[in-house]
């Protein structure tokens, strides 16, 4: 072995390098070019939101799940999320409402891992705020943790309230760097959920309970009103059945299973 093998080596190692970067950046071009024809197809055939929650969902777990190699997964879910995002705002631009109830930090770091720095980003004092603002909106997003103080999701019920469509973030794991569990609002999307969906129902219960029932997944409560995920299988006569007569129930939303990453 001569001295200048290793070097040559190295130059060869970031020409690929260089050709590999010349073929990512074409690839984007390229869907932005079919983008731009999507943008042509909905003007014409005025088919609504841009947003497709379940499709993303599904992306995510497919990208995830065939990833490996040295490049933490951190990277791969947050430059897929970016270029989802972004090419979203390009179809249809939105800004994204930001509750920060629970610390400004944790949300945008929330904000900026899921949609980057093109999506305009503006936060707000409490849940209220987001879905107010959700609601005077032609087509924004509102990020509310799922831990936001008060019965927050009562303002979501009724067929033209702005609904929650996801759940972030997408991938579950260990030391995730935007790991606050939050809900994703809109106004309602033409999208239906998935029979294999989480759906959200708002209950309020003639009164408070001192306990909750047990075998049901409950996100949030505040005195008498619950927020009730009901998983595959679960059904609303069900959980009528679980609480107190007189409980009354609206839906609020629905979003794809958490993937959770398994430990390696």
């Amino acid at each position: 072995m001569t001295p200048t093998q290793p070097a040559a080596s190295l130059a060869d190692l970031r020409q690929e390098i260089d050709r590999i970067d010349a073929a990512m950046h074409g690839l984007l071009m390229e869907r932005g070019e079919i983008i731009d024809q999507l943008i042509a197809i909905k003007r014409s055939q005025a088919s609504g939101s841009a947003f497709r929650p379940g499709r993303e969902a599904s992306m995510m777990r497919d990208i995830v799940g065939r990833h490996h190699g040295i490049l933490p997964v951190d990277i791969v879910e947050s430059i897929w999320r970016v270029i989802i995002a972004t090419f979203t705002h390009v179809q249809a631009p939105y800004t994204v409402h930001g509750d920060i109830s629970l610390g400004n930090a944790a949300m945008r770091d929330v904000a900026r891992f899921h949609f980057g720095f093109v999506v305009p980003y503006e936060t707000h004092d409490d849940a209220g705020d987001v879905i107010h603002a959700l609601s005077h909106s032609r087509g924004d997003l509102g990020l509310v943790p799922v831990a936001a103080p008060g019965s927050w999701w009562r303002a979501l019920e009724g067929e033209t309230a702005p609904k929650i469509i996801a759940r972030l973030p997408f991938v579950e794991r260990a030391d995730h760097p935007a790991a606050l569990p939050t809900y994703v609002l809109s106004k309602p999307i033409a999208e239906p959920p998935s029979s294999s969906d989480v759906r959200l129902v708002s209950a309020v219960l003639p009164a408070a309970l001192s306990k909750l029932p047990q075998g049901w997944s409950i996100p949030a409560h505040a005195g008498a009103a619950l927020l009730v995920a009901l998983h595959p299988g679960q059904t609303i006569v069900a959980l009528a059945e679980a609480l107190p007569a007189g409980t009354s129930f609206e839906p609020v939303g629905s979003h794809a299973p958490a993937f959770v990453l398994p430990l390696k």
